[in-house]
């Protein structure tokens, strides 16, 4: 997926803009103008937001939408709130913590349905570092996105593991039970630092 920077940093800037506004004032922004073409694709993503203080962050939210029915710029103004004052994880951020708040929006490819048989033919289709998973079965789903096992260090067995834990499932069930597996990869731009320089990662 081609993704301009002149459209990352505008989703990152409108991602802080719109959570300053539903956590400040309880109302959705104006869409800045003009809006960059690619803003108005229809297509999955995530806003992440996480708590930055002398070099140490922590995840203060992350919600999003693995496939996309609006327009990009819609879908973020959305996922500012529901990452900043919905993420049944953790309490709604307070104003006093925006300064401290840096925020990050994954764009993401359609997820792609994973096709094996055995266990290892599934390992040999997941990309560290590259793509992003959701596992589904008997209900249960779970979804880890592309930066998480670059982040926390993990092989691909690791990261196929810790997103069936996030589906609540045993983290081995891949191993014994025939589980549907989706793969994506995303776009993913941040600030460096909280209201500080958005980059491409």
């Amino acid at each position: 997926m081609q993704i301009e920077d002149e459209t990352g940093f505008y989703l990152v800037n409108l991602a802080r803009t719109a959570a300053k506004q539903w956590i400040i004032e309880g109302s959705r922004i104006n869409v800045p103008e003009p809006i960059p073409e690619q803003a108005k694709t229809v297509t999955g993503a995530f806003v992440t937001v996480k708590t930055k203080t002398d070099n140490e962050s922590s995840l203060r939210g992350c919600i999003g939408y693995p496939i996309g029915f609006k327009p990009l710029f819609e879908e973020v103004i959305d996922l500012a709130k529901s990452s900043t004052m919905e993420d049944p994880r953790f309490s709604p951020v307070r104003k006093e913590e925006l300064p401290d708040l840096v925020f990050e929006v994954t764009i993401m490819t359609p997820p792609q349905i994973v096709k094996y048989e055995k266990p290892q033919e599934l390992l040999d289709q997941i990309s560290v570092p590259g793509d992003g998973l959701i596992v589904e079965y008997k209900g249960y789903k779970g979804l880890l996105l592309p930066q998480v096992p670059i982040e926390q260090k993990w092989n691909k067995e690791e990261f196929l593991s810790f997103t069936c834990r996030k589906a609540y499932l045993p983290i081995d069930i891949w191993k014994k039970e025939k589980i549907t597996v989706q793969k994506f990869q995303g776009v993913i731009f941040s600030e460096e630092s909280p209201n500080g320089e958005i980059v491409r990662h």
